[in-house]
């Protein structure tokens, strides 16, 4: 209680464990504080980690991957085929705050257990319902995303924990691979599941069991607690609750913020605001996309005569396997490409990151409205664009990030990631697929039913989705003007 406040830091300031042994040959009391774990444990926790992000998107993509399926199962319209997902991503956002809450507070691991146990349970629930039980079969989509929010919202912070700045980026570049990968697995998995066993439930019935492994793995190879941060910050914490505890007769009172201090203090950083409202975009487009691409593409087709329309209920579904390679293809090049990007650009630029994100959402909203518009007379060129389209959005998934955990102080991380989440999903891909879907139901209720007024529909809605696009560019711009100062204050 009375020990020297400069003796305590010294060994914390200079990387050391109070378990190691002192110059007198005594043991100091076994306390780990610095961060001692080998690299090897390090790549099985981020392999782990890897592995559940894949589950978790794959779960995302499946309804997609299968919509005119669901969709002539169901009897249902644009309309309420989109408000599938949009309750999905609902429920996901709703929970965000609330994991970001406790990931900042109690047991990481414990938490990310509960989550892949609850959304893998109900995935496989999902499988068994009826044609006439449609409600239920929505709200089993939302119990979904609430387990996701656990997954999506704590497990890059324990990546952020792990590794130091010059290496978190390239690590959370392998995480954040897994996003279009698991996307594009989901169309694929949902598609070819369908086809081979003539039933579509059946691809709800995979994931489940990858679940239950990424579970197993969880328990075996995970730490029960990973040590928050490096040795420095923890000793300017020490230091600060030092500090705190001459001041106040309390000398084991800790210091901590309320969640609204939290909030309040995020909502200042012009940084973490702008970059979360071009993520935003970034959501909306993506969340558009995912749903409604492989049904535009289906019926671009139909109109060209490449393909009969779907009159039956097992329907063509090579459109959702294509645009899940296109998916995974792209993300993969994309999310390499921009964390090379960014890790060449920051030595010469101090401003690359949202100058790298600018330039990627331009580029994303012009392929998306020439795909758009060449999709009646040339199928093969709408592919193409709509390739080059998802490239650069995908250029811009670990950039994102990174941007939000250097401007943001390491105890505020979750809380930003979750509020990120939510505002990001609330705006974004929680409306996008339903706003999408139902713009298109009143564009074909003004007009005389055909194939050519169904395409039609749908291709003016997505252009909505170019505009955005550009938008998004416009708040990464923005970024630019304040990352620097934001990054220092983080720092300080």
């Amino acid at each position: 209680e009375h020990e020297d406040p400069g003796l305590l830091l010294q060994p914390l300031l200079e990387g050391q464990n109070y378990g190691a042994a002192a110059a007198d040959g005594t043991q100091r009391p076994s306390v780990s504080v610095a961060r001692n774990s080998p690299a090897k444990r390090d790549c099985l926790v981020v392999a782990v980690l890897c592995f559940g992000n894949l589950i978790n998107f794959i779960d995302w993509f499946i309804v997609p991957g299968i919509l005119l399926d669901i969709q002539q199962y169901f009897g249902l319209g644009d309309g309420k085929t989109g408000l599938l997902q949009t309750v999905f991503t609902l429920c996901y956002m709703l929970a965000a705050p609330i994991f970001g809450y406790l990931g900042d507070r109690y047991n990481r691991k414990i938490i990310l257990g509960a989550g892949i146990f609850f959304w893998s349970g109900v995935t496989l629930g999902s499988s068994f319902i009826t044609e006439s039980h449609y409600r239920i079969f929505v709200l089993s989509r939302g119990l979904v995303g609430i387990g996701s929010a656990s997954y999506s919202t704590i497990a890059p912070t324990i990546i952020a924990d792990l590794f130091e700045e010059g290496k978190r980026t390239t690590v959370l570049s392998i995480f954040y691979i897994f996003i279009p990968v698991g996307s594009g697995c989901g169309y694929m998995l949902a598609a070819g599941m369908a086809k081979s066993t003539g039933d579509w439930h059946w691809a709800f019935r995979v994931t489940p069991c990858m679940g239950g492994l990424a579970l197993l793995l969880l328990i075996l190879l995970v730490p029960h607690r990973i040590q928050r941060r490096t040795a420095a910050h923890r000793a300017l914490s020490i230091s600060s609750t030092i500090q705190t505890a001459d001041e106040k007769p309390d000398a084991h009172r800790a210091v901590k913020t309320t969640w609204c201090q939290d909030v309040g203090s995020l909502a200042k950083n012009c940084s973490f605001v702008c970059s979360s409202l071009g993520l935003t975009a970034m959501a909306f487009v993506t969340g558009a996309l995912g749903m409604w691409m492989p049904v535009f593409l289906y019926r671009a087709q139909v109109v060209q005569g490449i393909v009969p329309p779907c009159l039956q209920e097992s329907c063509n579904s090579s459109n959702s396997l294509i645009f899940g390679g296109i998916t995974i293809g792209t993300g993969i090049l994309g999310i390499i490409a921009g964390a090379e990007a960014a890790r060449r650009l920051r030595k010469i630029n101090n401003k690359a990151d949202p100058l790298i994100c600018a330039t990627s959402m331009f580029i994303s909203a012009l392929c998306l409205y020439i795909a758009l518009m060449v999709a009646q007379t040339n199928i093969l060129s709408t592919f193409i664009f709509i390739a080059f389209g998802e490239l650069f959005l995908s250029v811009n998934w670990a950039v994102v990030t990174d941007i939000l955990l250097y401007v943001v102080t390491p105890r505020r991380q979750s809380t930003a990631i979750a509020l990120q989440i939510l505002v990001s999903h609330l705006l974004g891909d929680a409306g996008s697929p339903y706003l999408i879907g139902v713009i298109s139901n009143a564009i074909q209720a003004k007009s005389i039913p055909s194939l050519q007024w169904s395409f039609r529909s749908m291709q003016y809605s997505f252009i909505l989705c170019a505009f955005v696009g550009v938008f998004g560019g416009g708040f990464f711009l923005l970024t630019s003007f304040y990352v620097e100062e934001d990054r220092k204050e983080a720092q300080r």
